[in-house]
This record gives C-alpha cells, structure tokens and sequence, in this order.
C-alpha cells in the first residue's frame, strides 16, 4: 500500500499557482490524441506527410521511458484495468498462430500492441487535473474539428442520402459514437471551467456535435446520447440539477431544430423494426450476431483470430457455401463491440474485455465516492466532476459500441487512458479514507 506522504507527493491536487505548464511529453501525446481520434491528418492531407501518428507515438514513447520518476511513473498505474489491458494483449498474440488468416491475427497484434502501449504513455503522462483537462479538451476539439469538417464537405440531400454515408475514416455510425463520447467532455467544460473564452467554444462544440449525430442518422448514435442525457441527468451529482436540466433542453433544442422528418421516420424503427433489414436480411445484425456466437461456441478458447471476423464471415459460415454457386458473400464485421471479441479472442478474450470496462467503471465510481467524501480538500471536487463525466464518455461508448465493431479502436483505450490516470490522481484520498 502507498504510504499516505508518498501518496500525496505523487498526486495530490496542486494549487491553480503551481500548475505546471505543457511539456514536450503532452505535446506529443496531443498530437497522437487528435490524430487517432480526430483523424486531422486526413481531414488535411498536408499534414499526413509528416506522419503524425508515427512521430507522436515514437517521441511519445522515447519521452516516457526518459521519465519514469513522480507522477510519471508506470508503478503508479497499476490496477485491475491494467492487468485486463496486459491480459487482452497476452490473449490476442497466443490466438495469432490458431487464427484462419494468420498475417492479419498478426498484423493486428502489432497495431493492437501499440493501442496499449499509448494506453500506458497517456496515463502515465497526466500529472495533475489540469493535464487531464487539457487532453480532454484536445480529444473534444478534435471531435468537434472532425464532425466541423465532415458538415462542411459532405452534403445531405434526398432519397438515400438523407444522412452521411462514408467519412474519413469512420462511416456515419462510428461518428455518431465518437460524438457520444465527446459530448460529457464539452458539457464538463461548460459547468466546470470558469475562463468565458472555454466555455464559448465548449458551446459552440457542443452545438455542432450535436448537429454532426444528427446528420449522421445512426440509431445507435441516438440510442448512445439517450444514455448519456439519462447519467447526465440523474447521476451527474457534481453539477446542480437545474444546469444539467438547461443543459439537455438546449441539446434537445439543438437536435430538434437539425433533425429533418426523415430522421425521425429513421428512428422510428428502433420501437418498430418489422421492416428492418437487421431482422431480415442475411447481411443484417441479428444474423450477422447469431454467426458471431456460433464462432465463438465453435472456436471457444482462442477465437478465429484477432481481426477475423470477416475471414470467417468469407470461410467458414453458412454462407459461405454460396460462392461455390457463384454468389458473392461479404466479408463483412460484427457489429456488436463484444460479440467481436467472443469470436475473435474466445471467452477468455471476452472476459478481459468486459473486465477491462467494468473495472474502469468501478474505477470511476470509486474516485467519485473518494472525492466526495474528501470534498473539503483542494481539487476534490474537480477529481468527482471528472469522475462522473468520464463515466458518461464511456456509457456513450458502451452504448454506442452494442451496435459496432469498436473493441481495439483508439476511441475506448483514451477512455480507459483518461480514467487511469484519474484514479492515480486520486490514489492520496484513497490513502486517507
């Protein structure tokens, strides 16, 4: 157990006088935030020639390792989150030699290695709650630079293309979930900063993420925010009730006025989905699910391999006996973020995943209840807020993720990145409760 002086010397609040000023490490590990999440560098091809994703990461890295001592020590990260984040890694590289395609089990492996690799360099690089702010704010601004772009340069019109198709990157699904995820931080910054130029630009954030989710159309994405405006609502307890309630209404004044007939139409479906092609079709989600688990009942330790699922989806399904008689079949993903992972990791990979969420929630909720027992001691308050809107970040993930194949993507290990480094923060009340 840490020492209550050790404790305190390593993550104790400091006063708003004594906060430390940006450094070459956050600058770097910024940098990989707003590419991996933002995707800027494809929103701006200019900037793709420099790289950016490798040089962050590789200088990120280099950084790190030069400063293991206070703070930044890789010691003061360890819990129940990491051993399932070390587990999952462990599992995945043990299924690459049983995977039906084995270059792509391994080349995920790699990609995968470096996603918790830059876990553990965003955690250990937090010093304080100003820090975690800051890569708050550049994980929101980045979002909203996104979703900004994709308005501008993707125009809706009639028939099918009543909502956004194919992005950079993400289709119109997969931004609707990185916007659930970016709303809390937005909402964070105009409750709980007091400089006005932070809170304007959270406002107008906040208005175009809101406008983006509704452009996209997802179902999912609209499933995700309702899950997030219940927390916000009912469990966001840092925050008087009546800026939570003012808050949603000027959200829902938002979506209302984006929102076009059709959209409603569209989300109609998910209380009536007779006519759904998820029910219906072979290509459709509850088919597509019933596959999933059957490669999972059928491969239940190791999986098809990391990245397989489309493999089995062209190989080993039912369907796939069609190409024999010239149809195509596609290769197409799980959607559903657990499902995925069950068939591409076994039931132990499975296991560590829902292990990994769930003691990042209990993580959070445990910060929260720490910080609110300690609340008269300086920044505590601020830990429980950052608690609880991390919580909605990663509700709106969850959620979100029930409907896509998110299970290695960059969005959820930020996520777990930020709440690590809260609970490191937090590790001098846990001393002195």
């Amino acid at each position: 157990m840490v020492s209550v002086l050790e404790a305190t010397a390593v993550a104790s609040p400091v006063p708003r006088s004594a906060v430390r000023a940006w450094d070459a490490l956050l600058v770097c590990v910024a940098v990989y935030i707003a590419t991996s999440i933002g995707r800027v560098h494809q929103l701006f091809p200019i900037l793709d020639l420099f790289k950016p994703v490798l040089l962050a990461t590789v200088l990120a890295v280099g950084l790190w390792l030069l400063q293991q001592y206070g703070q930044r020590r890789i010691v003061l990260l360890n819990s129940t989150t990491t051993t399932c984040l070390l587990g999952l890694v462990i599992w995945s590289a043990l299924s690459v030699p049983f995977a039906l395609n084995q270059g792509v089990a391994f080349q995920f492996w790699i990609n995968f290695v470096r996603t918790v690799v830059m876990t553990l360099v965003i955690a250990s690089s937090i010093r304080d709650a100003t820090d975690l702010s800051r890569m708050m704010f550049v994980y929101c601004g980045a979002t909203v630079l996104y979703t900004g772009v994709v308005l501008s340069r993707f125009q809706l019109g009639g028939g099918d293309t009543w909502r956004l198709g194919r992005l950079f990157f993400y289709d119109a699904n997969d931004m609707a979930t990185l916007i659930a995820t970016a709303m809390p931080f937005a909402f964070y910054f105009i409750l709980g900063q007091r400089r006005p130029i932070v809170r304007i630009l959270a406002v107008v954030g906040l208005a175009i993420l809101a406008v983006g989710l509704i452009r996209s159309g997802s179902r999912g994405g609209f499933i995700a925010l309702l899950a997030v405006a219940i927390f916000v609502l009912l469990g966001f307890t840092t925050v008087s009730a009546r800026a939570r309630l003012m808050g949603l209404i000027a959200i829902l004044a938002v979506v209302f006025a984006a929102a076009s007939d059709r959209y409603w139409q569209q989300m109609q479906t998910i209380f009536n989905p007779q006519q759904d092609y998820n029910l219906t079709s072979n290509e459709g989600r509850i088919k597509v699910w019933k596959r999933g688990l059957a490669y999972m009942i059928d491969n239940p330790v190791l999986g098809v391999g990391g990245q397989n699922f489309a493999v089995a989806e062209g190989t080993i399904s039912p369907l796939a006996k069609l190409q024999e008689r010239g149809r195509g079949v596609r290769w197409g993903a799980a959607h559903n973020t657990f499902i995925q992972v069950g068939a591409e990791l076994g039931v132990p990979g499975l296991a560590l995943f829902i292990g990994l969420i769930v003691a990042t929630f209990r993580s959070l909720r445990r910060v929260a209840g720490l910080a609110a027992k300690a609340r008269d001691r300086p920044g505590a308050a601020d830990l429980a807020r950052l608690a609880q809107t991390l919580t909605a970040a990663l509700i709106g993930f969850v959620t979100g993720a029930f409907f896509l194949s998110l299970a290695y993507h960059d969005v959820l290990y930020a996520l777990v990145a930020f709440s690590l480094a809260l609970s490191k923060m937090a590790r001098p009340l846990r001393a002195l409760t």
